[in-house]
């Protein structure tokens, strides 16, 4: 006689393998920018030299075509990258100068750069850094050339109201830019003073600097040449 078994369905082995999530696929704006983001990194990190398109392509989960496929290769990315950033800079800097007073214009340009640095440190690392390839936008020695340009013009008007000379304005638009822009950099990684108080040690020297100027200075050394 035959007895039949009864079998728990619940213990019989399952064919259904789990199944992975789906990925979202990037649209290429999307995974432009995240290239993008990824080299800013990197370059901010290990410099243009330290930095390959194997790691950026491996961070970002794709292959190295695909880094060529937007950017025709590492110096491509790294020449948008710094573009962005040069724009971004002069942008703030220039965009910040709203101002009527003098003094208060010191204050202002100081600020914009200070506030790149503390928000875009990255950013103003790759900058300061020494390019290796030429961008659409210069150097950013020509960026600092730029912003004194402006400054240039806010000097003349100041210097030509106390009976300086004019055309002398554009010595001193380089001098205090860049006594900013260097000060900048040293502040990058030491972080103290905090960013008002910097700011204000630095419109304390140009202001009371400008405001002792001689109209004709000397040296007083024996050197004269």
């Amino acid at each position: 006689m035959m007895v039949a078994v009864a079998t728990d369905s619940s213990s019989t082995p399952s064919n259904d393998k789990p199944r992975r999530p789906r990925r979202t696929r990037m649209t290429g704006a999307e995974r432009r920018q995240q290239l993008l983001e990824i080299g800013r990194t990197l370059f901010a990190t290990k410099g243009f030299e330290g930095t390959s398109v194997e790691e950026i392509a491996a961070k970002a989960g794709v292959s190295k075509p695909v880094v060529y496929e937007h950017f025709g290769g590492k110096e491509g990315l790294y020449a948008v990258v710094v573009d962005r950033e040069m724009r971004r800079l002069l942008d703030m800097v220039t965009g910040s100068l709203t101002a009527g007073h003098p003094r208060e214009l010191l204050e202002q340009a100081a600020f914009a750069l200070l506030d790149y640095i503390e928000e875009s440190t990255d950013g103003f690392r790759i900058l300061v850094r020494d390019s290796p390839i030429p961008q659409s936008t210069g150097s950013f020695a020509s960026l600092i050339s730029d912003i004194a340009t402006k400054v240039e013009d806010i000097l003349g008007r100041e210097f030509k109201s106390r009976g300086f000379e004019p055309k002398l304005a554009p010595l001193y638009a380089q001098a205090l830019v860049g006594m900013v822009a260097l000060t900048g950099q040293w502040w990058l990684d030491v972080r103290r003073p905090k960013k008002a108080e910097v700011a204000a040690h630095l419109v304390n020297l140009a202001w009371h600097g400008l405001d002792g100027l001689e109209p004709k200075p000397r040296l007083i050394g024996h050197r004269k040449n």
